[in-house]
């Protein structure tokens, strides 16, 4: 079966040994530089992953207060608008409520002015009727001389008494 013997074994030892020391030459450097390399590839990516964490942070914060800030201003906004809305809408009512006024006052100074006219046209169709009435009355009385010296002693006498 197995035969271990001491040559064997030591020949073994001694190859493995040989075999230890050429790699520990020329390969065990490589193989540890580039674990090395590797670990530190990774540190980086790890440092640059959390530096990117971070600015991601950062930013949203930014953006946090920028769409904060922008709310306000477009509260802001809205606000003045309203407001501007209201002064407009203010402003309209009072103008249009002046225009009304105006435009009341004119018409009654319109009316005013055709009340005075149709009196006067009134007052002077009324004198025109009645010193037609008289012209007419006077004719009929002074037709008749009697009735003539009537109406001047009548006319007499109540100037005397005045």
């Amino acid at each position: 079966m197995l035969n271990i013997s001491l040559g064997t074994i030591i020949w073994t030892t001694v190859a493995f040994l040989i075999v230890l020391l050429i790699l520990k030459k020329m390969a065990w450097k490589p193989i540890l530089e580039g674990l090395k390399k590797r670990e530190e590839s990774i540190a980086g990516a790890l440092r640059t992953a959390e530096e990117a964490k971070e600015e991601m942070a950062a930013l949203k914060a930014s953006n946090e207060e920028l769409l904060i800030k922008a709310r306000g201003e477009r509260d802001l906004l809205m606000k003045e608008a309203r407001e501007v809305k209201k002064a407009m809408i203010s402003e309209a009512k009072t103008n249009a409520k002046l225009e009304g006024d105006k435009m009341v006052a004119q018409a009654r100074e319109s009316i005013k002015m055709e009340k005075i006219a149709a009196m006067n046209e009134l007052k002077t169709q009324v004198a025109a009727l009645a010193i037609e009435v008289a012209e007419k009355v006077v004719k009929e009385k002074l037709s008749d001389d009697n009735k003539q010296k009537e109406l001047v002693n009548n006319l007499i006498e109540e100037v005397t008494l005045n």
